[in-house]
């Protein structure tokens, strides 16, 4: 089929490439020429495993281009994929349509007749009839569930797909989209506008009460000596619970769920719905970034005036550069306004990280991030931060003191090796070395592994 898709941001960019993969031509629509440009050289604009290989490949075929004219892809496209974002408003904590709206009516206006506009974005319930009964054209609503560092493999095999259709013409388009999906044996439900578009609120909302419940009961543990990795442990034995997203730590950020459950408790309260317990949810969620930062404090002994941090992580999670509501730049940002000496390294996000926080310091590798540090924070769960060896990491650091943001390094581990180390919501160990004087390890001549 011929397809369009409107915005090439991260979910944009990922399902044209991957729609090309599945056999249709498709044109990519962004109204940002810097990325139009790229894209049309078969880069991908930013990074996500696997998608610059497709980008690249589907350029180079043809069977993938881009295009900042509405004009030229209402004139090609049978079904248009609407993959813009909708943040929080900058007045509130509802979503702003302002780029939906916009790329709806642009979409409407040249689409030829007969042509399906299917909106992926997460939007406010009642949006998608509304915007139907403005355009009169035929909408369907198809949204997204992409994890970032997973997307092409979310968007080729999803766990599932669905369909807020009203006619039976707009389903049968959508499936012959997503054949060869459908034919592999993805669970399909196919539903009304309001359904389709609760699928997708009601997802990050569960997954972010999930996470949010877990790093609650790691401040119960912490008042109480308990462990938060045991008890998560035996929680996953549960099946009516499960395993997946109890890891304790600072919490979730980027650009879907922390806006998702404010826009989603906003707008339940405009239609006289209390979802309150969603708003406590993001405010257990913040308040881990105040622990991490209170625990940094604890380590330097009492203040981190003038203490050499170096912060593991500037993207919300492994595998993407995305930095949006960072907590890793967020704990990093608020310690170096705090007069710490902060040292930020990531993998993939470094140069986003320079544009958004110019004023703290960056290193090129992990080793130039550790050296010399007076402590050291764990806030993004990359395979290298998790695989260091606390023998080798003690050799580079000032003073071996190791706060895990993330909940993801063996503590026994880097303790055996010398290190004072603290994760969310396990015991506490004996106090950390002294935040001044000389370093004790130089004075002894102790090895690099010795305790502090």
């Amino acid at each position: 089929m011929r397809l369009t898709v409107i915005g090439t941001g991260y979910l944009g960019a990922t399902h044209a490439a991957c729609m090309a993969e599945l056999g249709h031509e498709v044109v990519g629509v962004d109204t940002d020429a810097g990325k139009v440009a790229a894209l049309r050289a078969g880069r991908a604009p930013f990074h996500e495993p696997r998608l610059a290989e497709l980008v690249a490949r589907h350029t180079a075929s043809g069977r993938l281009r881009f295009t900042g004219s509405y004009e030229e892809a209402g004139a090609f496209g049978q079904v248009h994929f609407v993959c813009v974002g909708t943040p929080q408003r900058r007045d509130g904590e509802g979503a702003d349509l302002t780029y939906v709206e916009s790329a709806f009516a642009a979409v409407a206006r040249h689409a030829r007749k007969g042509a399906l506009l299917v909106g992926k974005s997460t939007v406010p319930v009642g949006t998608a009839a509304r915007l139907a009964d403005v355009h009169r054209v035929e909408i369907a609503w198809n949204p997204e569930f992409l994890r970032e560092g997973f997307a092409v493999a979310d968007t080729l095999a999803p766990d599932r797909l669905v369909f807020g259709v009203r006619t039976a013409r707009a389903e049968r388009l959508l499936r012959r989209v997503y054949g060869d999906v459908l034919a592999a044996g993805t669970p399909l439900v196919v539903t009304d506008f309001a359904t389709a578009e609760l699928v997708k609120t009601a997802a990050n909302s569960f997954l972010a009460t999930k996470i949010s419940f877990i790093n609650a009961m790691a401040e119960v543990c912490e008042a109480t000596g308990g462990d938060v990795r045991r008890l998560s442990e035996a929680l996953g034995y549960d099946e009516r619970i499960g395993r997946a997203f109890l890891r304790a730590g600072v919490g979730f950020g980027g650009g879907c769920l922390p806006k998702d459950i404010r826009a989603f408790a906003h707008r339940a309260a405009e239609l006289g719905v209390d979802l309150g317990f969603l708003r406590e949810v993001d405010a257990i969620n913040m308040r881990r970034r105040d622990r991490v930062i209170a625990l940094a404090r604890q380590a330097c002994g009492g203040s981190v005036l003038g203490a050499r941090v170096a912060v593991l992580g500037a993207a919300f999670k492994p595998d993407s550069d995305d930095i949006r509501d960072s907590p890793a730049l967020n704990v990093a940002a608020r310690l170096d306004l705090d007069g710490a000496d902060v040292t930020v390294y990531d993998p993939e996000a470094m140069d986003n990280a320079r544009k958004a926080f110019p004023l703290l310091g960056y290193a090129l590798s992990v080793e130039e991030a550790l050296r010399g540090a007076e402590l050291v924070l764990h806030l993004t769960e990359w395979p290298q931060f998790r695989d260091l060896d606390p023998r080798q990491a003690a050799a580079l650091v000032r003073r071996p003191r190791m706060v895990d943001g993330r909940g993801a390094l063996d503590a026994a581990r880097w303790r055996a090796a010398g290190w004072w180390f603290r994760a969310l919501g396990s015991p506490e160990p004996g106090p950390p070395c002294a935040a001044a004087g000389p370093d004790p390890r130089a004075a002894s001549e102790r090895p690099p592994d010795a305790g502090a």
